[in-house]
């Protein structure tokens, strides 16, 4: 599931919008019961996490809009599905947003260095956009920094833009003078990054708790509980390892957020999103052809 439509350092203010949501419940749950919803469902499904019906409905038009999902009718009833390009996308994040590749320092580092003409300043912002969103450090002007790991989804990056006549790639080795842990911080803003990661373990840490001690509602409540515990976590979770690229452990500041929140996300996803697909299955009755 990728999050380059939504990608965003806002925060819970962003992640709570209906859109985001829709385009999290498609990623996780959609292509398991068909990839087809209806519009009805949808809209009650999102009502468990206190979403309107008339946002629901602006939502998927607008990323119809964009080209995400496409609408369909089946057996009357009018829905939508993921578009071509929806599971395009989507299926190039799953392996980020949900294998959380975390990089050696022995493994190195790939370095973009790009020149686009001022003529081009709209390419060249869009350049320096999409590096961001793929969690790339900035060493110094045109000249932006990932752990090797990035190196193809760089690459297939750059030439989904057309970028690539104006780009080289380069695999590095930290060899001399700086210090690397200072160098790191000055690439990134490791303060935001951890505040980041602060913020989803005040939020979804004690949800985890909870679930562990048992709490919760039983019957068919339990599992309408589980799927908007595990979308929230899912929704807010998804940006982060976007902005993060997986920096080695040993050069990042102490109590690092980031490897806690890793494990309270994964575990909430072990814990709730079988309950939360059986939920979705039973609210839509798996919905659409497979």
């Amino acid at each position: 599931m990728d999050d380059q439509a939504e990608n965003s350092a806002d925060g819970e203010r962003v992640n709570r919008r209906p859109r985001s949501l829709i385009v999290s419940f498609f990623g996780t749950y959609a292509r398991d019961v068909g990839g087809w919803i209806g519009v009805a469902d949808l809209i009650a499904l999102m009502g468990g996490l206190d979403v309107d019906a008339p946002s629901v409905r602006s939502s998927v038009s607008r990323l119809k809009l964009r080209g995400l999902l496409a609408s369909e009718r089946i057996g009357g009833a009018a829905g939508y599905r993921l578009s071509e390009e929806g599971r395009r996308i989507l299926a190039q994040g799953d392996s980020r947003i949900f294998g959380h590749r975390v990089a050696e320092i022995r493994d190195g580092w790939v370095l973009v260095v790009f020149s686009v003409p001022e003529s081009e300043r709209r390419r060249r912002h869009a350049l320096r956009a999409q590096l961001t969103r793929l969690g790339f450090g900035t060493t110094t002007a045109g000249v932006w920094i990932a752990p090797a790991h990035m190196t193809d989804q760089a690459r297939s990056t750059l030439r989904d833009l057309g970028m690539d006549g104006y780009v080289e790639l380069f695999h590095a080795t930290h060899l001399d003078f700086s210090d690397l842990t200072e160098a790191v911080a000055s690439w990134w803003d490791l303060p935001a990054l951890q505040s980041m990661y602060q913020e989803f373990l005040d939020e979804h840490e004690p949800v985890l708790g909870a679930w562990r001690r048992g709490r919760g509602p039983d019957g068919p409540e339990r599992g309408a509980a589980a799927f908007a515990d595990h979308l929230r976590a899912v929704d807010a979770w998804r940006r982060m390892p976007y902005l993060d690229p997986g920096l080695p452990p040993e050069l990042l500041p102490r109590q690092w957020a980031g490897s806690r929140a890793a494990r309270v996300f994964f575990d909430l996803h072990a814990l709730l999103r079988g309950p939360g697909l059986e939920h979705v299955r039973g609210a839509t009755g798996a919905a659409g052809p497979h």
